[in-house]
């Protein structure tokens, strides 16, 4: 969720968003004019009105650019940098919706995701325990929490990313 209680994207990720919106509208249109008579016509036309309609959603709902409180709080917006459990290694990504695209040099994932909502509401040093998909449970620390733009030679601070 975003500041306002909408997903939290960049302006890139927006801009992105609405091209892909448009980009599905346009074929969309131009195939429903013609009747889907097999079975891979009628599921591809099926996936494009679910896209459309969560892209819609997406959109409207959004906050956009906005960074978050520079608080170190993990919250939609900001890049987290994560130890999973003893590793000596860390990692680094964005708290953001997944399924719209993303600056390719920072990883990212939802709120939504297991890692997403074991992180969610996380201050630097807390540790939170996340069950994976396979049944696995890990453990997270938050070590830093920053608005995203803020992060110095990962992005810059309009969001954009550098390159």
């Amino acid at each position: 969720m975003g500041i306002d209680g909408g997903a939290w994207l960049s302006a890139q990720g927006y801009q992105q968003t609405r091209t892909e919106l448009e980009r599905l509208l346009l074929s969309h249109r131009s195939d429903s004019t013609r009747l889907d008579v097999d079975d891979d016509a009628g599921a591809r036309h099926r996936w494009r009105e679910r896209r459309i309609r969560h892209l819609q959603e997406l959109l409207l709902g959004a906050t956009v650019g906005t960074a978050p409180a520079d608080d170190g709080i993990a919250e939609p917006g900001m890049v987290l940098t994560v130890r999973i459990d003893d590793d000596p290694e860390t990692e680094t990504f964005l708290l953001a919706e997944s399924n719209v695209p993303a600056p390719s040099e920072i990883e990212v994932s939802s709120p939504a995701s297991p890692i997403g909502r074991a992180v969610l509401g996380a201050r630097g040093g807390d540790t939170r325990t996340c069950r994976l998909p396979d049944g696995q449970t890990i453990s997270i620390t938050l070590l830093a929490a920053r608005p995203y733009g803020n992060e110095g030679a990962v992005l810059d601070r309009t969001g954009a990313g550098e390159g």
